[in-house]
């Protein structure tokens, strides 16, 4: 009972009834629906019973840290995962084919949050490598938002240190959530080559001596990359919504600690919220991914 939840386990009839008044659960559903929507445009997206602030306020305030976290778990998936899928196609049931899927096979069995607490284990506890949570230690400042971005808003200010710092914060729970994404990318990526390698234009290629490197890398590859840009796009929206148990693994102060505490405080309007943005994510993502598509092959963009 979301009244309930915020008036308080004491709260008497006619307290409950002016948090009903309050928060409009006292008109029917179909009018309750209709202010919100209108309200989702007027960027009132209600107000947290947990947090006591406005949902958009608090979604400004940790969906940077999240993306953040995925868009660097990305980059990290795409880096690794694009020219181990390439290796695998070109050296195709040999050695480093073996590696690439045994790699692949690991990385998308183990449970994320298991690798999670090994990787802070061995390297932050054991090591002393890598800080083992939180964006920033206690004692340093974040530098002046201006995206929420630490990196990118401690390059803006061309404080180093603070870069530096912030990044090696990151790099350990972004390397763990890209695993899982570099395992789907690898895969698909060697399949996409392997189907590519065997179509007509290669051998043709091959037959009036272009080099193999030459035909893998300018002509196979391309060809590949409209299915391995499709998996990145689906990873960009699923890491970010499964980055819920490495941001409390690592106390990352983002959506997914956000969402676990609304939940837990049965707080409905921040999980709307957050089921909204991530809406929109997903299509500004598909928007751009159809944009790539039409760089990569131009038959798209001229169909």
């Amino acid at each position: 009972d979301p009244v309930g939840l915020a008036a308080g386990p004491r709260a008497t009839e006619e307290i409950k009834e002016t948090f009903r008044r309050e928060f409009g659960f006292d008109q029917p559903l179909p009018i309750q629906y209709v202010n919100y929507i209108s309200g989702l445009f007027r960027g009132d997206w209600g107000e947290s019973l947990y947090t006591r602030r406005p949902v958009v306020g608090d979604l400004r305030a940790f969906w940077p840290a999240t993306l953040e976290l995925t868009t660097a778990a990305v980059i990290i998936a795409t880096l690794l995962g694009v020219p181990a899928g390439v290796i695998s196609a070109m050296y195709r049931n040999r050695m480093p084919d073996h590696v690439a899927r045994v790699l692949s096979l690991f990385f998308v069995s183990f449970p994320s949050f298991w690798l999670a607490m090994i990787f802070q284990t061995w390297f932050g506890r054991d090591l002393g490598l890598f800080p083992i949570g939180k964006r920033l230690p206690v004692l340093v400042a974040p530098p002046a938002s201006t995206t929420g971005l630490f990196l990118i808003d401690s390059l803006i200010q061309l404080d180093f240190e603070t870069f530096l710092i912030s990044l090696r914060h990151l790099f350990i729970p972004a390397l763990v959530l890209s695993f899982s994404a570099f395992a789907s990318i690898t895969r698909i990526t060697r399949a996409s080559m392997v189907e590519a390698l065997e179509k007509d234009f290669v051998r043709m290629e091959r037959a009036i001596g272009i080099p193999y490197r030459i035909i893998i890398f300018k002509y196979v590859l391309r060809n590949a990359l409209i299915a391995t840009i499709t998996i990145i796009s689906l990873n960009f929206g699923w890491l970010m919504a499964g980055a819920i148990l490495i941001e409390t693994i690592f106390d990352w102060p983002g959506l997914g600690i956000y969402a676990v505490e609304a939940s837990l405080s049965l707080d409905f309007q921040p999980i709307m919220g957050i089921a909204i943005l991530y809406g929109v994510v997903f299509s500004v993502i598909n928007i751009l991914t159809d944009i790539v598509y039409g760089v990569l092959d131009p038959r798209i963009r001229y169909g």
